[in-house]
């Protein structure tokens, strides 16, 4: 029997339960002894059992420490989109230079890590509905509905990750075990059917409030599922599930959704959960394991930071001077939707080469005042921990520029308490990352009904959105006032007059708005525009990081998707080749 790593679900572990499954067939009873710490299948069938196995699933959502596969997807949607540079130095976790400069080969483990990463949050999702099919009388039809529609959800969310990553991989259902010919499956048909039936059970049988928050809820289900819709082009499908979020979607314990007010709040962990979340990863500090906590972002933080600033390692996920630039706001508060925002003269200034001890004047001109709840910049004030100081926080400026990533770092007041100190970096916490917000959900149903041809209701979305982001009492302060000169005005009808010109400001608000939250370059594959936006942004920051990002491109056909992991193909013998087809340009 073959030793493939999309694996079933025959052996599950749930960390988050303390659950185990151990499979005995020894004929003499009195051998059957089970392992220390162990228990039977006819225990996991119990009410407690399918529960703990369902947590086991949601709990795989942040990586359980492989954060090359959790949902932030950093490095596949940010780093790949130009949101950010790798950062730090390049021989630190150089497999991802690769990544960055479109250069990615099928033997790359970080590629692997992906792949099999998602597959066992397949293979946990599968072991729940294998186990409800043998399930206690204890557990009623109406649990099993629920369970069953929460794994279900869950699995969706898994192959929607292995589809954008990948394109098609093997459809893994509980269905399939070792030794039934799973290591026969193919990956020859298209995964987003297989995805929309999974979703669609989950909006159809999810209820619309839990007894956890951070359960997966109806509503949760048809955001989801109209994201899918709407990856697929299906506007017309796409369009009443947004319309019915929007109107009347609630959080899983019953708050309306909504924008939060102040936009630095989404980043809180004392304000996790918040009418804005409709889908998160959960985690919590000071559990007794790091991976309850914020486990793929430890290494995501300024540099070298000591007491005065948030985790003090390790540079990584440098936002990149083209996405800073994107900030800028012409006199009537407007972005440059014409990409004139890298022109000498509209650039913003930037401190690179400049060492923390030598003077710098921050930037004068006109901001979008999002730009400084993302980026950290020098002068600015770095949540509540100090201005940032410049160089100091940065290791290695040539590598990855002068910024440092903000959104998703803990403030100095959670220090001990939403913060977690039990390991070798303070870089682990409570903060949940949010898969799906309201204001994701706003933007997707402008494009929806710009498609449709509502231009105006595009137009309010949008709006509601750019009319958070101005809100002043939102705003970065420093020294009793603005940080910087913030001026954002909404959008004018005339560029919601047509619908060209409509796609255009709603693609550049999501760039704003969602920037370092994994969605940028997954938006630019499905536009058809990401050869000509992702190549932008190359040649533009390699004239600070020539020898980072210099000769560097991507090539339309093949860099949409990630190569089939090598070693998966390779496990499969002499019938890997024709077991798992490799993607175009890979071989």
């Amino acid at each position: 029997m073959k030793n493939i790593s999309f694996r079933s679900a025959a052996i599950i572990a749930s960390v988050t339960a303390g659950l185990a499954f151990a499979a005995v067939s020894c004929k003499d009873s009195f051998l059957d002894i089970p392992a220390t710490g162990q228990i039977s299948e006819s225990q996991l069938t119990s009410k407690d059992g399918i529960e703990g196995s369902l947590i086991a699933v949601y709990s795989n959502l942040n990586g359980r420490a492989n954060r090359m596969s959790s949902a932030t997807n950093w490095v596949w949607g940010s780093i790949r989109g130009g949101d950010a540079n790798k950062g730090t130095d390049p021989g630190d976790f150089s497999d991802i230079n690769p990544i960055q400069r479109f250069e990615t080969r099928p033997t790359q483990g970080v590629i692997r890590d992906n792949y099999v990463g998602n597959y066992e949050g397949i293979a946990r999702a599968n072991n729940v509905l294998r186990l409800l099919g043998n399930a206690n009388p204890e557990v009623t039809d109406a649990d099993k509905k629920r369970i069953s529609a929460e794994a279900r959800f869950l699995r969706a969310h898994y192959y929607f990750q292995l589809a954008r990553n990948f394109g098609q991989t093997p459809i893994v259902t509980e269905a399939d075990d070792y030794g039934t010919g799973i290591e026969t499956i193919k990956n020859d048909k298209p995964l987003y059917p297989f995805i929309e039936e999974d979703m669609k059970y989950a909006y159809d049988n999810l209820p619309a409030t839990q007894a956890a928050v951070g359960r997966a809820n109806k509503w949760a289900a048809a955001a989801y599922l109209a994201k899918i819709y709407l990856y697929q082009k299906k506007y017309t499908e796409a369009k009443p599930l947004f319309d019915q979020v929007i109107t009347s979607g609630v959080t899983s314990d019953g708050k309306k959704y909504g924008l939060v007010p102040k936009y630095a709040d989404i980043y809180r962990a004392s304000n996790d959960n918040n009418q804005e979340s409709i889908f998160a990863i959960q985690n919590a500090a000071n559990t007794g394991s790091v991976n309850n906590a914020f486990p793929e972002f430890d290494l995501n933080y300024p540099y070298n930071t000591g007491p005065s600033g948030p985790g003090n390692c390790c540079g990584f996920f440098q936002p990149s001077f083209e996405l800073v630039n994107s900030f800028r706001t012409d006199a009537t508060g407007l972005p440059y939707l014409d990409g004139s925002y890298n022109d000498a003269g509209k650039a913003v200034k930037n401190d690179f080469g400049i060492k923390t001890a030598q003077p710098f004047t921050p930037d004068a001109g006109n901001l979008d005042p999002r730009l400084d709840h993302s980026v950290g910049r020098r002068g600015i004030m770095y949540l509540d921990w100090q201005p940032h100081p410049g160089d100091d926080w940065i290791r290695r400026q040539d590598n990855g520029g002068p910024y440092s990533p903000k959104k998703y770092t803990y403030y100095k007041s959670d220090v001990g308490s939403l913060q977690d100190n039990s390991t070798w970096t303070p870089g682990y916490t409570a903060l949940n990352f949010t898969i799906i917000r309201f204001a994701d959900v706003l933007l997707m149903a402008a494009e929806v009904e710009i498609e449709v041809g509502s231009l105006d209701k595009a137009r309010e979305y949008t709006n509601m959105v750019r009319r958070r982001a101005a809100n002043p009492e939102g705003f970065v302060m420093q020294d009793g006032k603005p940080a910087a000169k913030y001026t954002i005005m909404e959008y004018p009808a005339s560029q919601f007059a047509s619908k060209e010109s409509a796609r255009e400001a709603v693609r550049f608000e999501r760039k704003l708005e969602l920037s370092g939250e994994g969605h940028r370059f997954y938006d630019l594959v499905r536009w058809g525009i990401a050869e000509q936006k992702v190549n932008s942004y190359l040649t533009y920051d390699s004239k600070f990081l020539p020898t980072t990002l210099g000769g560097s491109r991507f090539t339309a056909g093949k860099d949409e998707l990630l190569p089939i992991p090598q070693a998966e193909i390779d496990l499969l013998g002499a019938e890997g080749p024709t077991t798992l087809k490799q993607n175009p340009g890979y071989n």
